[in-house]
This record gives structure tokens, sequence and C-alpha cells, in this order.
């Protein structure tokens, strides 16, 4: 498969690894509504806050949508837009690395982009999620009138590239409209409903040979030459009796089996998505201008119909959405209007001055954008957070004060490569491929003397195995402990299938 290069290239490759992994602190007096909703508005980097999001979330997010910088050679305020290209792939490449081990297996991600640095973009998710996972591509109509003042072209349209984490994955339908439904009739007044004629021949022998067949008239029909019926004579009978064949108002034209409103399934989406549709950019800076009356507009906002066409899409209720470049906070209002569980990450004093007060207004009921289409009345929370120190030291290992659950994670994760789901209150972090893992660690057995619950001893071991017991009382498989030493002998620990791991020195960052 054929590969962009750029100058920075090979050290923006190594750059995802090497990002340390931090703590996620809240901030009570901006987190609001009920804490329990599952939804996140994280300030920072958003290169740091995807790593210190994977030992709790990886393999967890159904849909990711990303708006980031177009590289338009704009000056934006909230944004600096001004990159060349290398430094713009430098941003993105760690990205969406990291964007990816996020990513569920039957998720999505779906970035919108312009033709500055669109096809740059194709080349390099390509790499990042395979060629054969790329979905397609959604032209958005953006503009909802010509710009006369432009030199060449007027510029009507952004893109939405969708790219799949494997080729399994299918997109949820969109549920019919008036338009769609509009071509369908009735003419007969047939009790099922409106009903649109289907050709009764097909250009394969989805049958047994060819027929004649005399309709109500005593006209005879049969296939052109070349063509077949597209039903059995027998089916085609049975359906005639039930009043699913139409003859035309005289009933002397050719068969047509009739296609009912009620029977045919949603939409399957399409990729030219209207104004109409999904809303324009002039639609966006209304929805903010409601919101934010006095304060300065973003550049590149997007409607809520467009990132809810999305969600219709590739989510249901429940399921968790990620958007680590959340600018003016869009995402996270239609997730939460939608019952979509988010994640949302914005660098900027605007995760403060717009996104936060956004989604406060959203948990007070506003009635802008979508909420009126989907009947959002309020209700719901966030919490909201700032990264926090690093995790590990220079030398990679865990620092001293970090607690167990953080640590907890990070262990599992490493020995894993899945989230954690644990409460933190036992040693035993849980079961995977066959082999445990446990982790004494900063008093969890409610000891911190030297030799107490922190030191594999033959009590703690006993503990240890009565709560895998109560998780897998037929377990008899190995077992890798974290502890701050080891009073069992290596005959024991042999004996026991025991690998022991001595915290701090033992406990690595995930690359």
């Amino acid at each position: 498969m054929p590969i962009l290069n750029w100058l920075t290239r090979d050290e923006d490759l190594r750059r995802a690894s090497r990002v340390p992994y931090r703590l996620l602190e809240e901030v009570p007096d901006l987190s609001a509504g009920d804490g329990s909703a599952g939804n996140m508005l994280i300030q920072g980097d958003n290169l740091e806050a995807l790593k210190a999001l994977l030992p709790f979330y990886a393999g967890r997010v159904k849909c990711i949508y990303i708006d980031p910088p177009y590289n338009t050679r704009s000056a934006f305020e909230h944004y600096d837009d001004n990159l060349e290209h290398t430094q713009w792939l430098a941003m993105m490449w760690p990205r969406l690395e990291l964007l990816r081990d996020l990513l569920a297996e039957d998720g999505s991600i779906w970035v919108s982009i312009d033709d500055n640095e669109g096809h740059y973009l194709k080349v390099i998710m390509d790499e990042v999620f395979g060629r054969t996972n790329f979905v397609d591509t959604i032209v958005w109509e953006k503009a909802d009138s010509p710009r006369n003042s432009a030199r060449r072209f007027s510029s009507d349209h952004d893109y939405i590239m969708i790219y799949s984490r494997n080729t399994a994955w299918v997109p949820r339908r969109l549920p019919r409209t008036d338009e769609a439904n509009s071509i369908y009739s009735n003419p007969d007044n047939d009790p099922r409903g409106p009903w649109l004629p289907g050709d009764p021949y097909a250009n394969k022998p989805y049958s047994r040979g060819q027929y004649t067949i005399k309709g109500p008239t005593g006209r005879t029909f049969s296939p052109p030459p070349g063509r077949f019926w597209r039903v059995s004579e027998d089916r085609l009978r049975e359906l005639d009796r039930d009043g699913r064949v139409w003859w035309g108002p005289n009933g002397s034209a050719r068969p047509s089996i009739k296609r009912y409103v009620s029977e045919v399934a949603d939409l399957v989406p399409r990729t030219l998505w209207s104004k109409t549709d999904a809303g324009s950019n002039r639609t966006s800076k209304n929805e903010m201008r409601a919101l934010f009356p006095n304060a300065a507009s973003f550049d590149t906002p997007k409607p809520e119909r467009l990132v809810g066409r999305i969600l219709q899409i590739a989510t249901q209720e429940g399921d968790l959405v990620l958007d680590s470049f959340l600018g003016s906070g869009t995402t996270a209002a239609v997730a939460h209007k939608m019952g979509r569980r988010y994640i949302g990450i914005e660098m900027g004093e605007h995760a403060v001055s717009h996104c936060a007060p956004r989604l406060n207004k959203v948990i007070e009921g506003e009635q802008g954008g979508i909420s009126e289409t989907v009947g959002w009345q309020g209700g719901g929370g966030f919490r909201f957070y700032r990264l926090g120190p690093p995790v590990f030291d220079e030398d990679g290992h865990i620092r001293q004060d970090i607690r167990f659950p953080v640590l907890a994670a990070h262990v599992w994760f490493s020995e894993t490569d899945r989230p954690w789901d644990g409460s933190g209150d036992s040693p035993l972090l849980g079961i995977h491929d066959g082999r445990a893992h446990a982790l004494l660690y900063n008093g969890i057995l409610g000891d911190r003397r030297p030799g107490g619950g922190n030191v594999l001893t033959r009590a703690t071991l006993a503990i240890i195995r009565e709560e895998i017991a109560k998780v897998d009382p037929a377990f008899d498989g190995p077992l890798t402990i974290y502890g701050e030493q080891s009073r069992l002998t290596p005959a024991t620990l042999d004996r026991e299938r025991i690998t022991f791991k001595q915290t701090p020195y033992d406990v690595k960052a995930r690359a």
C-alpha cells in the first residue's frame, strides 16, 4: 500500500508512544447535573488526554467524530490553523493512532475535512485504520448561497471521511422521510396503504423457465426477449389473488407487483447530505448566536443536525461518543440530547467559557438545534476534568502518590490491552485469557505496614485466591501479582504458577 512521506514522519510515528500518561482530575465546580451519567468534558491537550483515557476506555468508543483544523491558512481566533502540511500531518498522525485504539471493534470514526488536507488525510487514515476499513466519503452542502466574492469557485461543500474498526461494520438506516414516501400512491384504494408498482421482469432467471399469463381482460403477457419473470407462475397467481398485483386502471396493462410503503425498510444512508437534511454553516452560526448572544462566534462550528445525523447512523442510545476537537461543544450537546454517553476534549479556555456553559444549558432543557426533533426536555449531567500530573516518572515507574484504582487500571491495561472495569476494593484485578492478575498496593487490604498488605505472603496469597474463587470457582490457571516485595520462595512461586512483579519498578507505561 502506498504511504505518505513528510519531513518529520519517523519522529511522528513514535510520538504517541512517548506521550506521558496523565491523571484526569475532576473540577467539581465546573461539573454539572448527574455525575453518574458517564459523560466527561476534559480541558487539556487532546493528545495527552487521549493517552490518559486509554487504560479506561480502549476499545469502548462506538463513534468518534472530529472536526480538526482544516489548515486553511486562515487566522482563527480559537485555533492556530496556519500550519504547514508537515505540521498538520505531525499533529494528526499520533492523535489518529490513539483514536484507533479507543475505537470499539464495532465502531466507526468520522472526520470533517476540506480539500486543503483532505487527500493527505485519506492516505494517512488508510495507513492507520487500514485501507479496507475505509467506508465512504460524505459530501456535505455547507453553504446555503453562492459566494460571489470568490476568485475562482464558490466552495459549497466539505467532506466527512468515514472509517470503521473492521470491515464487518454496517451503518444504521435512517428513518423514512415524507419526501421518500411521497412517490407512493394508492390508486385502487388498497387497504394496505400506498404502494409502488414493481417491475415483474428480471434480467436473470429467478424462476423455473418461462410462462405466459392471462390478465383480467384476457390479454396475455410474457417477458420480452432476454428477460425473465421475477417470480414463479404459482407465486404470481398467489399475489394476484391477494390483491398485490396491479393490472392498470383498465385491467389491461402488464402486471406490476405492488411494493407497499408500510413494508419497505428504512433508508440506506446516502453520501450527499444537503443543507435541508443536515443544516449549513449559517445554521450553526445561528445556533451559536442563540446560545451565546454576546460572545465571539466560532468561525466553523458544525450544525447540530449534521452531528445528529452522524450519531443516528453510527450509534444507538447509551453508546459512547468521543470528540477530541470539541470546539464549541456541538458533539457533546447533541450526544447528550440523543441519550448517548460522551467524552469531549478541548484545550482552550472556551472549554470553560463555551463548552461547559452550553452543556449546562442542555441540562436545563434548552430548545435550540435538534431539541424539538428529539423531544429534549433537559436532565442528565457531566463531569469536568483537567489533566493532572503524569502517572509515571521519567524512568517509566509509577509515582508513589498514585491511588490504587489509577495504578490498577494501568497494570490491567499493560497486561491485557483492555480497559479495567474493577471497583478498586479488591486486590484481584480480573481474569483474562486464562490468567489472573492481582495488585497489592496502597493498603488495598487495609494494612500499610511493611510486612502487611502490600507484600506477597501466604496470607495475602490466600486472600487473592479467595477473590479468584468468587469470580471463577474452577479457575486453575497462572497468576500475575504486583506488590512491594514477595516473601514466597522461588520454588513456591513456581509451584503456585505465580509471576511476581515488583512495584513500582516492574510497572511500566504501555507504549
